[in-house]
């Protein structure tokens, strides 16, 4: 890795323990304004002020979202789109070059591909394109990577999930993202067979937060390289003490108690 990537790695991941707290905020475009990003200033001012190591958002909200003061976030800015009202939403396009993230001031980008969909061939072909620029840009790539298509019973079986990760790892990405497959030991799986830091993404909103502390104590146990996780920050109770939960966990080592402990769930 040449030294640009390392030095702009640092920005989106902590120096001291490897690992990562992204908050992907890049949901307007395939849903819209939901609960929890509709003021993208104030979006990021919490979840910096509660440590998160970077942000994933797209072009336009890069102004949207500069607050000019408070706690320094990391940029990353998302390359990929497609949106829930299309008949066709796993297939991701690129809209937004590495040169023009570049020009807005991010430390890092990211792309999102679904193996399995119909438009794979071309994700495919797009991650290559993406990869190269990359490594002439010395610039950081976070791919987000799932099993979602006709022939994909289960994006969480641990199978599907570990070519994921190895689909990030083989096209050049520099940190991939998939879906946590429920349980330390088959995740461990998954991250033995990657080359690369594995990062957990996580889903649809759960039904508690403990749930999602579980999650991500599950995934760190497992040697995840940490989280990059949206709505279930975003849109919680408080979403500057649910980030320094997690990061309890991911950066402190900490355990679901402890962490529960940070949201005023239980004493400890």
């Amino acid at each position: 890795m040449g030294i640009g990537k390392q030095v702009r790695l640092e920005r989106v991941m902590n120096r001291e323990t490897r690992k990562t707290v992204i908050v992907p905020m890049d949901h307007g475009v395939s849903s819209g304004p939901i609960e929890g990003i509709k003021d993208m200033k104030r979006a990021i001012d919490r979840v910096a002020e509660g440590g998160a190591n970077a942000v994933v958002i797209h072009k336009g909200m890069v102004r949207a979202g500069h607050r000019g003061s408070g706690r320094d976030i990391g940029l990353i800015v998302h390359l990929s789109a497609s949106t829930d009202l299309s008949p066709t939403k796993n297939d991701k396009v690129l809209v937004c070059s590495v040169e023009e993230a570049i020009k807005l001031g991010a430390d890092a980008v990211s792309i999102h591909i679904n193996l399995g969909a119909e438009g794979e061939r071309e994700m495919l072909r797009d991650f290559g394109i993406v990869s190269r620029a990359c490594e002439e840009w010395q610039i950081p790539l976070l791919a987000m990577v799932y099993g979602r298509g006709p022939k994909i019973e289960n994006q969480y079986d641990p199978r599907v999930v570990a070519h994921c990760a190895r689909v990030g790892a083989e096209l050049g990405a520099d940190i991939v993202k998939v879906p946590y497959t429920g349980d330390p030991e088959s995740f461990e799986r998954v991250v033995e067979g990657c080359p690369i830091p594995v990062v957990i993404a996580g889903g649809p909103k759960v039904k508690s937060e403990k749930d999602a502390l579980e999650m991500v104590w599950g995934a760190v146990k497992a040697g995840a390289s940490g989280l990059s996780i949206g709505r279930n920050i975003f849109q919680a109770k408080d979403p500057t003490l649910m980030v320094r939960a997690m990061s309890s966990i991911v950066h402190g080592g900490g355990d679901v108690e402890s962490a529960l402990s940070i949201l005023g769930e239980v004493k400890v």
